[in-house]
């Protein structure tokens, strides 16, 4: 084990799958380049035919990538930013998830296509890039969606995504990207669908996605300062989401706070909610509480920005409410 940075486990792992199978190939925008660094070096290694820089057309390259996923080849799409994916969604949507292939084509074809994209509001970037559009793509059945927390998890679950014969969506937390984490050195992939237990706790179950569950894992030890015992738990896999787990730390603790970065109205918090309120209400001792942002666009000012995010400090007092 050996100390890397949330984005050098993301140049990790697409390095070692185009090592690993030469169908594997990337593309975007200025990714020779690598612009932001999950793509740096790898034109060096693996030449221009497998890093291709393609021109600002959305819709086009993401297009290009789900017609080679159905002809053989494994791509791996960037789209840089979260908004971007907007100007993609036909192709994503309607030819990726809805060409999946056991529905559309009774299992003779398969979209092994992964598109990856920073996510997340940090540092004023305003109205335009600071989208979570996680639970729009949760709502569109074809698609997997993977959240990354740590950087062991970021390879991991990249080199899953890659793998997986599926369309995946792979969000990369922009709040995350210089985190630091244990990561092996040796080949290995995170299953989807499987929860981990970050912290253990008796009196209220916080299920976080992305950079809250750091801000969860602050609040837990704030609130243990207070006499209050937080259990965090990391979904890691939005689809699949592995309920059982979740259901299973209710039933332990008989409370729920959901930290979530998406719009509270039908944000993935809600669909969370709701599902521990349809197959675990006997469970509860109290309503379940949802951190989420509050629904407006994301504003320039640095000061209301901070005010429109879910943060450690309102993920403390939700628990309180839980409590009381």
């Amino acid at each position: 084990m050996r100390e890397i940075r949330y984005i050098q486990a993301i140049n990790e792992a697409l390095r070692e799958e185009m090592r690993r199978d030469p169908r594997v190939f990337v593309l975007g925008e200025d990714i020779r380049q690598g612009a932001f660094g999950q793509t740096k070096g790898l034109v060096q290694e693996f030449g221009e035919t497998r890093v291709l820089d393609t021109p600002i057309s959305e819709n086009g390259f993401c297009g290009a990538a789900v017609g080679a996923a159905m002809n053989g080849l494994r791509p791996v799409v960037e789209l840089m930013l979260s908004s971007f994916a907007y100007l993609a969604m036909e192709q994503i949507l309607m030819e990726g998830a809805r060409m999946e292939g056991r529905y559309t084509f009774g299992s003779q074809i398969q979209v092994p296509v992964t598109f990856r994209f920073l996510t997340g509001a940090s540092g004023h970037n305003g109205p335009q890039h600071s989208d979570q559009p996680y639970p729009m793509f949760m709502n569109n059945p074809g698609l997997k969606i993977v959240l990354p927390s740590t950087p062991f998890d970021m390879k991991g679950l990249l080199k899953q995504a890659i793998r997986d014969n599926d369309p995946v969506l792979v969000l990369e937390s922009i709040n995350l990207l210089g985190k630091q984490g244990s990561v092996p050195e040796g080949d290995y992939t995170v299953p989807f669908g499987q929860a981990t237990l970050r912290k253990e706790g008796t009196d209220v179950t916080v299920v976080a996605l992305l950079h809250l569950v750091d801000a969860a894992l602050e609040a837990a030890q704030i609130l243990e300062q207070e006499g209050v015992s937080v259990e965090v738990i990391d979904p890691r896999t939005l689809v699949p989401l592995d309920r059982r787990t979740i259901l299973d730390s209710v039933a332990k603790t008989g409370r729920l706070v959901i930290a979530d970065d998406s719009h509270r109205t039908c944000g993935a918090a809600a669909e969370i909610a709701a599902g521990v309120a349809d197959e675990g209400f006997g469970f509860l001792k109290a309503p379940i509480k949802r951190v989420t942002r509050l629904d407006v666009p994301i504003p320039y000012s640095e000061p209301l920005e901070k005010y429109v995010l879910p943060n450690k400090d309102r993920i403390c007092q939700a628990v309180r409410d839980t409590l009381r």
